[in-house]
């Protein structure tokens, strides 16, 4: 029915053309910042009240504003979910199918206009916007194929005299609460999962992206998803939040964002409200408080240059960025002393101008660093960074290295999601493995080491989501490596992995005796 999934590629923006397209998609997007309504049952709704979304390089400029939701919206927006999902349950995986990767093409066909709105909103220079867009894509292209393989009947033993069936069935409509750091990707992700499986959806963007979002939902609109399936809804939390994860007609939460936050929907969702019919289903995806070892057999150029990668790509603002580099004390100095050169070099400026390291999503979140980053002054030594930089306004920080980091210290526990690296010295490899199981978290973590031993003892003993061995710690491909962490990283919904859409199914069994 479909080709065969492929990943979708990353440009070589070397290439003047590719750089050319690029500059022009920026231009482009600049001449189209506007205002964009809520949309509810395939209706664009205006409630009066606006936020504005600036760019976080150059706060000064406005990106765009949105209409924000109240509940009295929030309650419409879930009414149409539930009116949609009466026939969109029905409808041929197939055709469910189709609707989603006609979606993955217009995405693809948008990809600079997209990764520019991105480049704006939420400072990712071009590899980290372009990054995005493809995993949007790549995630529709995998759901849709998915969503068919799972509308076939399970596999059951026979039994004489009745003719017996197991088949996967949606199982209605749900809230999806995608975070600002992904802020296309993980959306996408997050909504065509259910919506292909034959579920309908309330999407609340993350306040920070709700521009990108908004883009989604014209290419969901192109694409000719029936009125109420997806629903754009953004809001304050406080306002349409809580009342969408309370409310009695919410089947499931998908959400991704802080352990705070998805630890409170979990404790909210588990409470059964006046005529609620069901247990919801509430997944969380919290983050992480990630670590690679690097050993004395380790390539120790390589383990360097992986660590700056990992720990500064978008500005460390990743659930899965390196933020505890553990060193046996062998290398410790060495590839210490290497990775605050590297880091010194990374190039700080405007995502627009493709530099390395662009601002902080928000002034909130730029404060809130600091503020770690003055703790972690008080238990570490800093060896690179720690300030903010003035620039146009803009929330830029250093690169940051702090050395001499205790295990149990505030920096090396705290998710500080941002241009933040502890160095930790270990002992020996069975220290360092100990450092690397010491925390809430369990996500992603990675080893750079040459003995095959150690290698399958982390294979083995490493309790994290995704373990990378000899490479970067970031960077999941949609199909290649399901995504999702163990322990408070949260309920190892395995993003991008076969079993992902069987969290928004629930299996029926019907066997027929026969006369």
């Amino acid at each position: 029915m479909f080709e065969p999934y492929v990943n979708e590629p990353y440009s070589d923006f070397s290439d003047p053309g590719n750089a050319a397209a690029y500059s022009e998609a920026l231009s482009t997007v600049r001449g189209q910042f506007t205002h964009h309504e809520l949309v509810i049952g395939g209706e664009r709704v205006s409630t009066g009240r606006e936020v504005e979304s600036v760019n976080p390089a150059k706060p000064a400029e406005i990106v765009g504003t949105v209409s924000l939701a109240d509940q009295r919206a929030a309650e419409r927006a879930l009414d149409a979910a539930w009116t949609a999902f009466a026939s969109w349950s029905k409808v041929d995986a197939a055709a469910r199918a189709r609707h989603v990767v006609k979606l993955a093409a217009i995405l693809r066909a948008r990809k600079y206009e997209l990764s520019a709105w991105e480049t704006l909103e939420a400072s990712k220079n071009w590899l980290e916007a372009e990054a995005d867009v493809a995993e949007a894509i790549d995630f529709c292209e995998y759901y849709a194929r998915q969503a068919v393989e799972m509308s076939k009947p399970l596999p059951v033993y026979p039994y004489p005299g009745e003719d017996n069936e197991s088949h996967l069935i949606p199982i209605g409509a749900g809230v999806v609460i995608p975070p600002w750091n992904f802020p296309l990707a993980i959306l996408a992700g997050m909504t065509v999962g259910p919506v292909a499986a034959g579920n309908t959806v309330v999407v609340k963007p993350a306040s920070a992206t709700p521009v990108i979002a908004a883009k989604f939902m014209e290419a969901v609109e192109e694409a000719g998803f029936p009125p109420g399936v997806i629903n754009f809804l953004p809001g304050a939390g406080s306002e349409i939040g809580d009342f969408l994860v309370d409310h009695p007609k919410t089947r499931f939460i998908n959400f991704t964002g802080s352990m705070e936050v998805g630890l409170r929907i979990g404790q909210r969702a588990a409470v059964v409200q006046d005529g609620q019919l069901w247990l919801k289903r509430a997944y969380m995806e919290m983050g992480g408080k990630d670590a690679m070892v690097v050993d004395e057999t380790a390539d120790l150029e390589a383990a360097a240059t992986a660590a700056v990668v990992g720990a500064y790509g978008f500005q460390g603002q990743k659930c899965s960025a390196l933020s505890r580099l553990i060193l046996v004390d062998e290398v410790h100095d060495e590839v210490l002393d290497r990775v605050v050169e590297l880091a010194g070099e990374l190039q700080v400026g405007p995502a627009e101008d493709n530099a390395r390291v662009n601002a902080v999503i928000t002034a909130g979140q730029q404060r809130s660093i600091l503020s770690d980053i003055d703790r972690g002054k008080q238990e570490a030594k800093l060896l690179l960074g720690g300030d903010a930089i003035e620039m146009d306004g803009g929330y830029y920080l250093q690169p940051t290295v702090f050395a001499n980091v205790e295990p149990d210290a505030y920096i090396a526990q705290h998710e500080i999601f941002g241009p933040v690296l502890s160095v930790l010295r270990a002992r020996d490899f069975d220290h360092a493995m100990e450092i690397f199981n010491g925390t809430l978290f369990g996500l992603t973590g990675g080893l750079f080491s040459a003995r095959r031993d150690r290698i399958e003892r982390a294979r083995a003993e490493f309790h994290v989501g995704n373990l990378y061995i000899n490479r970067k710690i970031t960077g999941a491909l949609v199909g290649v490596q399901p995504f999702g962490g163990f322990n408070m990283s949260g309920s190892n919904a395995k993003a991008g992995g076969p079993d992902y859409l069987r969290l928004f199914m629930e299996m029926k069994t019907v066997a027929e005796r026969w006369v």
